[in-house]
């Protein structure tokens, strides 16, 4: 990296960006939060990690300032210019994923109507401060959940390294086998000898295997046998280097409601009644028995209607591709 620019990296969605300290003259990684830092916290980052830091200006590609109480997420938007004590360095934000001219297009008159619908029925205040709630909700199990993945990922290559091993071990042992009957049947017996004990080698066989089955409640399948080997590695370098494995599946469940709540609540075809963590500005109307506004059902049937006319036309073209 240049001495005089500065990349932002978005690892499992947050912000990192690595700055060169002057006083200690290294590398140093700051992990940021979109929703819940501002300006002011990087810089007070930067001078906690460095005391050699006495001046941290923030400033847009023209020159122009940024308040402190800007947050990162504002602040990611495009580049910027970061200024420690006399040292000037630009700082290149990674591209962020837009829609095409043509799915906007598509989608316009749709969110138009919800749009009306939301605010008729003011719902969108309270969409924005859940949506708020939720991202700072994400950020937050994913700063617990970063150490714990680093050390799911090791044990995960010792697992399946440790797995494939055995796989191939039974394999040479039973090429061993196979060589130490065929020398005792061909060159120091006969097959009237060894045909009993490979009798006896069968049944032994299969004695284990259905032991296997009394033991695991499992039948004896290569793949799973493979998967209970790599669980049991698991949970035994899960035990020694300090990983608690019910806390991880814990926030992985917890990332995977935030994730499915914040999806229901972005989508722009689902109205928010549809989510559980969303307000139902149509409840008070149905535990009433009053019937909702000749504004709601023409609203109603005017999304259902396009709706309609946008599956119609994108059936279409799925046929021509198909072709």
């Amino acid at each position: 990296m240049s001495t005089s620019e500065i990349h932002v990296e978005l690892r499992r969605g947050l912000p990192t960006v690595t700055v060169p300290l002057p006083s200690r003259r290294e590398l140093c990684q700051f992990t940021l939060r979109p929703v819940t830092n501002t300006v002011g916290d990087l810089t007070n980052m930067l001078k906690t990690e460095d005391p050699g830091v006495d001046r941290v200006v923030i400033s847009s590609s023209e020159g122009v300032r940024i308040a402190s109480s800007n947050t990162i997420e504002s602040l990611m938007e495009d580049d910027f210019r970061l200024t420690i004590n006399d040292r000037d360095f630009t700082v290149k934000v990674p591209p962020h994923k837009k829609l095409t001219k043509e799915e906007m297009e598509r989608l316009s008159g749709v969110r138009t109507l919800v749009s009306q619908l939301y605010e008729s029925l003011n719902v969108e205040e309270h969409q924005l401060k859940k949506e708020r709630e939720l991202l700072a909700k994400m950020e937050e199990i994913k700063v617990k959940l970063e150490p714990l993945e680093k050390k799911r990922q090791s044990i995960d290559l010792v697992a399946s390294r440790q797995t494939s091993v055995l796989t191939w071990v039974g394999l040479g042992l039973m090429s061993v086998q196979f060589g130490i009957l065929a020398r005792l049947t061909w060159w120091e017996y006969s097959w009237d000898i060894m045909e009993p004990v490979t009798y006896f080698v069968t049944y032994g066989t299969a004695m284990a295997v259905y032991a296997y089955y009394v033991l695991t409640k499992q039948e004896y399948l290569m793949p799973d046998v493979r998967d209970r080997q790599y669980l049991i590695t698991v949970h035994k370098k899960a035990r020694k280097s300090g990983l608690d494995l019910h806390t991880y599946n814990l926030l992985k469940d917890k990332m995977a409601g935030v994730q499915t709540d914040l999806a229901r609540l972005k989508d722009p075809l689902v109205p928010p009644h549809r989510a559980q963590v969303l307000y139902d500005p149509l409840a008070d109307c149905n535990a009433t028995g009053m019937e909702p506004t000749g504004l709601w059902s023409g609203l109603r049937a005017r999304i259902k209607s396009l709706m309609d006319e946008t599956k119609g036309g994108s059936g279409k073209r799925t046929t021509n591709n198909s072709i």
